[in-house]
């Protein structure tokens, strides 16, 4: 079965323009042209659209795109569990705005108060953020990957508010100890918890990954901003803990 532009265009939720934008720089190019000059899709064209459309949701740019589902490492199922996992995240922030316009209605009707923490967290991007540039971190044929992709994928909600209250109560811990030496005892204690978490929830990250990561939360702003919105500063504590961590763990 086959599809004009303008059947693609209207199920898909795109301008015709875009589709043949798309076509001229070679990113989705239709199936077959008809005699008459129409352009025609099929299923497969289709399924390639989705993954430049989420791609896009997860803000690459037409490029790169490109260059990921052309690669032959690509793999559309670990593609789709990135997806999701947006997605859900997206859904939790849409229910925090829902909320917080509830609270907004019922404070101007005198039914209760709002401070400005509730008035305005809602519109907090960051783990949004966090999760683009991991998928943008990590995308590629790496055995962490792939890893992480299949745990995620086995994960419902209970499992996911699990991992967020555990990572928040590590990092709200870490930022507490931020007065001690980041190779000091209690330091260490809340790394190796951080380190098993990864282990055990994500991916198998080795001493020298995970000193990679810490890294990471310095060299990438989204990351700062991240971590150190529990305390400024953190991301940088956090980077000479997870060197010392690894450090330590490589010589035993």
């Amino acid at each position: 079965m086959t599809y004009s532009v303008k059947a693609v265009a209207d199920m898909a939720g795109v301008s015709i323009r875009a589709l043949h934008h798309y076509d001229q720089i070679g990113l989705l190019k239709p199936a077959s042209v008809s005699p008459s000059g129409y352009r025609q899709y099929t299923d497969a064209d289709l399924e390639r659209l989705q993954q430049v459309l989420f791609f896009r949701e997860l803000g690459f740019g037409l490029k790169e795109i490109g260059k990921i589902v052309d690669s032959p490492a690509f793999d559309r199922k670990e593609a789709l569990t990135m997806h999701r996992r947006l997605l859900v995240e997206k859904q939790r922030r849409i229910e925090s705005l829902i909320r917080a316009v509830d609270q907004s209605i019922d404070a101007m009707e005198g039914k209760e108060t709002m401070d400005r923490e509730s008035m305005f967290g809602a519109f907090d991007e960051s783990e949004i953020e966090a999760y683009r540039e991991e998928a943008r971190q990590r995308w590629g044929d790496t055995d962490a990957y792939r890893e992480s992709t299949r745990r995620a994928a086995r994960y419902g909600k209970a499992d996911w508010t699990a991992i967020q209250s555990e990572s928040d109560e590590i990092n709200r811990a870490l930022a507490g100890l931020m007065d001690q030496d980041p190779a000091s005892r209690d330091v260490q204690e809340w790394v190796g918890k951080w380190h098993r978490l990864i282990n055990d929830r994500f991916y198998t990250c080795p001493p020298e990954m995970f000193r990679g990561l810490g890294d990471l939360y310095v060299e990438d702003a989204r990351f700062t901003a991240f971590y150190d919105k529990y305390k400024p500063g953190l991301a940088a504590f956090l980077r000479s803990a997870m060197h010392a961590y690894a450090d330590g763990v490589a010589k035993q």
